[in-house]
């Protein structure tokens, strides 16, 4: 059965770090590019980070460049998202999904989503 597990969210005070683990199972993750998405309250889930399968180029949309860095670890079935710099605009739930389309920013180009983890930014 193919599954992600997200972990590694909390409570965090703003300019605070956190590291966040999505572990893979029932499939071989080194074949499949992984992304990383959030959804804030009241928002659509957004891509955030994508690091594709073999070449393992990553890519960011603006709001998160330079302070997010997303990476893989095959042999442990694992890809990993830093995340820096850490604003209450950043507050939502942090997801891990297998890239299904060519469009990393959209929520329907992926597929098996974890259950998430919870990422709170506050003073």
């Amino acid at each position: 059965q193919v599954q992600l597990a997200e972990s590694g969210g909390g409570l965090v005070q703003p300019g605070g770090s956190l590291r966040l683990s999505c572990v893979a199972s029932g499939f071989n993750l080194a074949n499949y590019a992984i992304g990383w998405l959030r959804q804030a309250p009241g928002e659509e889930r957004e891509g955030i980070s994508l690091i594709t399968s073999y070449s393992g180029t990553t890519y960011y949309p603006d709001s998160v460049k330079g302070r997010f860095t997303i990476s893989r670890d095959n042999d442990k079935n694992t890809v990993y998202l830093q995340i820096n710099s850490l604003t209450p605009e950043d507050t939502a739930i942090y997801y891990c999904a297998r890239l299904s389309g060519s469009r990393w920013w959209q929520e329907e180009d992926y597929e098996n989503f974890g259950q998430g983890t919870q990422v709170t930014v506050s003073a």
